[in-house]
């Protein structure tokens, strides 16, 4: 009977949490436990800030922004493998990496994670300001001194070494990828457009602009999904100037959307999804992440969740950047503003307008096809349903209290619904055709899914 009770007493400490309670002497109650036991605060109020320095972070958009919360969603996942027993480490599936194993002992996995955000967003972010820089040291320091005085002295040094540690050995590895590193410092590199005219469907600048093509070479970035052999989606509509061809008919479309002028819904539509001009919103792929916060946050998802979600949606929208920038520069398709020009109304506008430099009838400065906005979207709606479901419905409120443009939230019945609209939202704007918004759709939906398939679970 003794030795009865000592094998329920040994599985019972096997299957259960340590638990020690406070005797009233101000010793913290401690519990041994994963990342599931716990609040999402850590991971989600380290995306919020970078939602909030992103937006003024100038040479970032479009490609170093997701490529940043690729890295930061990938380093908190692996640095918390050892609290999340479900979970494998991807790892082993990247060539130039060693993930630090983990010490013996308890951990508290809110100090990992805020130890490891706090590594590495200061390092991705390194061209910001000196007062945003001063935020994200802020944030660190608030959360670290909540935390200490959750657990002990050991556990949180142990917790904060470990989530050091495995940030640094991510940022040495994303040191090696030689053309994503520093790239806000350069987003031409020399490129010249005037050598990649090839006709008169030749992607050439609109004004006002940089007058050059922006991340030329984003192609050639360091994917954690995306194959080689997939980066470059399908071709475009063959270019015609007549108009009974196809992309005549797109052409038309675009037109009609906004002369003489837009509608109101269209407006709507067009200026909810935007996100294109630094310092007033985040980037394009950084409003996946504003969606994710919305969504962690709603569902009071749990740390473990949380660091999933993030990591599956930084991990996509980094190789939608790639993907889609390759097929930009390896098709070269001219935008909308520049084919009605020529050949429908010499004196049309596209309806992107910067309210805070007064600037009018923008276009982004980098080829038409695929849609960079249509490629993200798709991309991180797959990821977040595979977290939250495919028929997850919510009201986005990124932009609620906008002043400068209708930023009043939107009902959506899926993240896919969203990604429609947000894909769509690029014609009435006038800086994309059609097709440029469906096969990146179609091709951000791939991207998607190749992040999704990676071992996340056992």
């Amino acid at each position: 009977m003794k030795n009865l009770h000592l094998v329920r007493l040994l599985a019972f400490l096997l299957v259960t949490s340590w638990v020690w309670s406070s005797c009233g002497d101000g010793t913290p109650e401690l519990v041994e436990k994963g990342a599931s036991a716990y609040q999402n605060e850590a991971a989600l109020s380290w995306n919020l800030l970078f939602t909030e320095v992103e937006r003024h972070a100038a040479g970032y958009r479009p490609g170093p922004a997701p490529r940043a919360l690729g890295y930061l969603g990938f380093a908190a996942y692996e640095a918390c493998i050892p609290g999340m027993p479900k979970y494998n480490s991807l790892a082993p599936l990247f060539s130039g990496i060693s993930i630090p194993s983990a010490e013996s002992g308890e951990y508290h996995w809110p100090t990992v994670v805020n130890a490891s955000y706090g590594y590495l967003m200061p390092r991705f972010l390194e061209g910001v300001s000196a007062d945003l820089k001063l935020k994200m040291t802020t944030l660190e320091a608030q959360l670290e001194s909540k935390y200490q005085a959750e657990t002990t002295p050991e556990i949180f040094e142990r917790s904060r070494r470990h989530g050091r540690d495995v940030a640094k050995a991510v940022w040495e590895w994303s040191v090696t990828d030689v053309h994503g590193h520093e790239a806000y410092k350069d987003p031409f590199r020399g490129y010249d457009w005037q050598a990649k005219v090839t006709g008169p469907h030749s992607w050439k600048p609109t004004f006002p602009g940089p007058g050059n093509g922006m991340f030329p070479y984003w192609g050639q970035v360091r994917t954690f999904a995306l194959p080689a052999t997939e980066k470059v989606c399908r071709q475009p509509l063959p270019y015609s100037e007549s108009p009974n061809s196809q992309i005549y008919s797109q052409a038309i479309e675009v037109y009609a959307q906004n002369t003489p002028t837009m509608s109101y819904e269209a407006e709507w539509v067009a200026e909810f999804w935007s996100d294109d001009l630094l310092n007033l919103t985040f980037s394009p792929p950084a409003r996946w992440i504003a969606v994710a916060n919305q969504v962690v946050d709603h569902e009071h998802a749990s740390l473990e969740t949380a660091i999933e979600a993030y990591a599956k949606v930084g991990m996509a929208i980094n190789d939608a950047g790639v993907g889609c920038w390759n097929s930009k520069y390896h098709y070269n398709v001219e935008r909308p503003q520049s084919y009605i020009r020529r050949l429908i109304d010499p004196n049309w506008n596209t309806n992107l307008d910067n309210p805070l430099t007064g600037e009018n009838s923008l276009t982004p400065s980098f080829p038409a096809y695929p849609s960079g906005h249509a490629t993200f979207g798709a991309a991180g709606a797959e990821a977040l349903a595979s977290v939250f479901g495919y028929a997850y419905a919510m009201t986005d409120r990124c932009h609620e209290n906008r002043f400068e443009f209708v930023g009043t939230p939107r009902a959506f019945g899926s993240f896919y619904e969203m990604a429609l609209e947000n894909a769509w939202s690029r014609v009435p704007l006038g800086v994309h055709f059609r097709m440029d918004s469906e096969e990146g759709m179609r091709y951000g939906t791939v991207i998607g899914r190749h992040v999704n398939n990676l071992p996340w679970k056992k």
